[in-house]
């Protein structure tokens, strides 16, 4: 375990050697202490083309709260009120994604709470609301990311984040006292953003698995191509590539209204891991699709229509609507039009 710990700190020193030594001073803004509250949706219809059947279906109802305390304690909510895919029965905490209350002073930030965990890749960064499950990695489908735990975010340079969590582990499956620490490297450079993280999960008292997972993003102008390599194992130098995903993710965004997007991914679980976070052996997956954000100010309204498929002989098609119910900016409306402010 001290090797292991040993090896995250080293890593630390490197990645920050590596970013820019420019110094950076954050600067207290004006704070707009009224909560930004919405109600996020998606509905839509699934069909299945080798079950020949299909159903429609709401994703789920999240309710979603961002605020500050005071210009250095800053707050954030997303709780699922339901769900399809989690089930309506998960209550509590379970159904809980994040909970958090983060210090901020200068170019350092300390959050506690119930997060994500860092996990360097840009498909898991994704809002649930933003992803298309069947389109996803078995690992994405297989890691319970969201834990309790703490973070301490370094802001070495503009644009640069390195930040250490110590959380529960997504293993622990309830048993106390197995944790996961992870490190992560977050930055952007012209048309390069890089999501970078070295991770251990403890699986069994004492055992942890080791992962490496790198997303890497390039954008010139409309558009843009993701490429993710997430390697895992239980010895560092066991990351042979017996446990590991790959991905390549292009889109293009057509003027304001429009997006057009493809993944195409490949994953190999050997069969005598000593943990489970992938469908186990080799799993290709792959698809396409197109949004369509019918108002121009902005994209809280988002029409889809999704093809996914892969060599689990499972062919989808998912169609629906997204919208984003602002509650604090409707209520601004409403008394700005009445001669009142909020």
């Amino acid at each position: 375990m001290k090797k292991n710990v040993l090896f995250l700190v080293t890593a630390l020193m490197a990645v920050g050697s590596a970013a820019k030594a420019q110094e950076t001073t954050k600067t207290d803004q004006a704070i707009d202490y009224i909560p930004d509250i919405s109600l996020d949706t998606r509905f839509g219809y699934d069909h299945n083309f080798t079950d020949k059947a299909g159903s429609f279906l709401g994703d789920g109802l999240y309710l979603d709260i961002n605020g500050y305390i005071s210009p250095h304690f800053s707050y954030s909510l997303n709780h699922r009120l339901a769900s399809s895919y989690y089930g309506d029965e998960i209550t509590g905490f379970g159904a809980t994604n994040w909970l958090t209350l983060s210090y901020e002073r200068d170019a350092f930030c300390i959050t506690a709470g119930k997060d994500a965990l860092l996990v360097g890749s840009f498909e898991y960064d994704a809002y649930d609301l933003d992803s298309y499950y069947s389109m996803n990695s078995g690992f994405y489908n297989t890691l319970e990311c969201w834990q309790w735990g703490v973070s301490a975010t370094w802001y070495p340079a503009e644009d640069h984040s390195l930040a250490f969590q110590v959380a529960n582990s997504p293993l622990a499956a309830g048993r106390p006292g197995m944790y996961a620490y992870n490190l992560a490297w977050r930055g952007t450079a012209d048309f390069y953003e890089s999501y970078w993280s070295l991770n251990l999960w403890e699986h069994s008292k004492g055992e942890f698995v080791k992962a490496i997972n790198l997303g890497n993003s390039f954008t010139f102008g409309p558009f843009t191509l993701d490429y993710e390599l997430m390697i895992r194992g239980d010895k560092w130098n066991g990351l042979d590539f017996s446990d590991f995903t790959t991905i390549i993710a292009p889109s293009v965004m057509i003027g304001d209204w429009g997006r057009a997007f493809a993944k195409i991914g490949y994953e190999k679980t050997a069969d005598d891991l000593a943990y489970e976070l992938s469908y186990g052996g080799e799993y290709t997956f792959y698809g396409a699709g197109f949004e369509y954000f019918p108002l121009k100010e902005n994209q809280d309204v988002r029409l889809h229509a999704a093809w996914s498929s892969n060599n689990l002989d499972m062919h989808m098609l998912n169609i629906g609507l997204t919208w984003k119910f602002g509650i604090t900016k409707t209520v601004k409306n409403i008394l700005s039009k009445s001669g009142k402010n909020l």
